[in-house]
């Protein structure tokens, strides 16, 4: 986990969304959204390679901490089975072990 939390730190930016080429244009737009809209920043050619990197460590993060977030699940799901083992309890009734007695099919009768 610690490795994780390394690899968290060493990203230096992240931008959420995505770049979209403005047809023949030099330029394009990173969409994202904030406070719920969808908003469009124009984003000259020279800032491109910024941008995606950006946006890239922002993809990076989510994993990273995806991967965290499974592996604390794992350990508090391992603590708890520790701590609080399962008791098998036994049986009430043999009834379930005994197959089920199988209800009479029904006929449909045609009148002729």
């Amino acid at each position: 986990m610690q490795k994780l939390l390394e690899r968290i730190a060493q990203i230096e930016r992240m931008e959420r969304g995505k770049l979209c080429a403005m047809g023949e244009r030099p330029h394009y737009n990173h969409q994202t959204w904030q406070d719920g809209k969808n908003v469009a920043l124009y984003v000259p050619a020279g800032e491109v390679k910024f941008v995606t990197d950006a946006i890239a460590g922002y993809k990076l993060f989510t994993e990273l901490v995806e991967q965290y977030v499974d592996e604390v699940i794992r350990q508090t799901r391992a603590e708890r089975e520790k701590e609080f083992p399962k008791r098998k309890t036994p049986n009430k009734t043999q009834k379930k072990n005994e197959p089920k007695e199988k209800s009479p099919k029904k006929r449909n009768s045609t009148i002729l």
